[in-house]
């Protein structure tokens, strides 16, 4: 058993310590902490067995149920929080799922690897495509702010349509993205399944990922319930705004295991399979989670579940896409162009912090 997975295994621990919960009363803070730990194991053990069941699906499949499931963490707090009618803490989770892994973990994983590595290298096609995607990404979450800012006359149901035909639009380019990666130009990622060193393992039983994933995703919803319900008496005993909660506190949470793995990714000079996870995660967000998510909020009559983000945070994503293309584009990293990352991440979350 791995350091990690051992450290996962004692992370258990606070599964039962959060569900306690229904049963006793606890202090919101507590309540709110309890959770939190407990979603880092249970999104481990989801994000493991999913893996395990795509190695024996085949690439195929086994890629699509990752892209499915690559962020069932983020969708399942999301649409907790929806049903409470907490829209622009969903918005602002996601903006914050995105900045932390384009800056934060991408950033400690160049870090890390430069200081063993001068240079560490990745696909420069592959990323100038995710680039691509993660620029596309960025103007249709900037439209709708642009619109009210050029029109402010413009009906605010307009703007909700507006989220819709995008949102159905991002999910048909993220199904085509998938088509790209997974069939007509999938020598282009072979390297990304080589360095993963993902190799078809037909011998795995089913029934033990299948059951973990069943059993983590019912205890996640729980879970992410006494994270939500605790959130506002939490960050209210504190003094944090409810922005800098979604942006910074949450996506810490639910994206810490993103970061291990791209860190260990980078320790053993694998910078594609860290870049991988980090900006993938990001284009998975956007691409897909955001738009499904304008849809459930459609569906559960919550109009403010829309793609118009705050200014603020909408300018921390722009400002976390650009100086993560800048430093991508060339498939090179070195240890400089992480602290730049983790800089950005630092200036981003000061000023979110003093922001009102």
């Amino acid at each position: 058993m791995t350091t990690q997975e051992k450290m996962l295994l004692g992370l258990l621990i606070f599964v039962p310590l959060a569900l306690l919960n229904f049963i006793v009363k606890m202090p919101p803070m507590v309540s709110f902490i309890l959770s939190g730990l407990a979603i880092v194991p249970l999104a481990a053990w989801i994000a493991n067995s999913t893996e395990a069941i795509a190695e024996v699906i085949g690439p195929a499949l086994g890629g699509l149920l990752n892209a499915t499931f690559g962020n069932v963490t983020e969708m399942i707090i999301a649409i907790v929080a929806l049903r409470q009618g907490l829209a622009e803490v969903v918005k602002a989770s996601l903006s914050g799922a995105i900045i932390a892994n384009l800056l934060l973990g991408l950033g400690l994983a160049i870090v890390v690897g430069g200081i063993r590595f001068p240079e560490q290298q990745f696909s420069a096609p592959v990323a100038r495509i995710n680039a691509s995607a993660l620029t596309l990404s960025v103007i249709v979450l900037m439209t709708p702010t642009a619109i009210q800012a050029a029109a402010p006359s413009v009906p605010l149901h307009l703007i909700d349509h507006f989220s819709y035909a995008s949102a159905i639009l991002l999910l048909i380019f993220y199904g085509l993205m998938l088509l790209f990666s997974m069939k007509t130009h999938r020598h282009l990622y072979l390297m990304d399944e080589t360095i993963a060193g993902q190799e078809p393992s037909p011998t795995v039983n089913l029934k033990v990922p299948l059951a973990i994933l069943l059993v983590g995703t019912i205890l996640l919803v729980f879970v992410s319930d006494i994270l939500v319900d605790s959130l506002q008496d939490s960050i209210s005993e504190i003094g944090l705004t409810q922005l800098f909660t979604g942006v910074f506190l949450i996506p810490v949470f639910s994206s810490v295991v993103e970061f291990i793995t791209c860190i260990k990714f980078a320790l053993n000079n694998r910078m594609e399979g860290a870049v991988a996870v980090a900006i993938g995660s990001s284009l998975q967000i956007i691409l897909f989670v955001a738009p499904v998510l304008v849809l459930v909020g459609w569906f559960l009559g919550q109009p403010e579940m829309n793609l118009s983000f705050n200014l603020f945070e909408l300018l921390a994503v722009v400002a976390a896409v650009a100086i993560t293309n800048s430093i991508s584009n060339d498939g090179r990293t070195n240890w400089l162009e992480g602290v730049l990352l983790m800089i950005t991440y630092l200036v981003l979350a000061i000023a979110f912090f003093i922001h009102p």
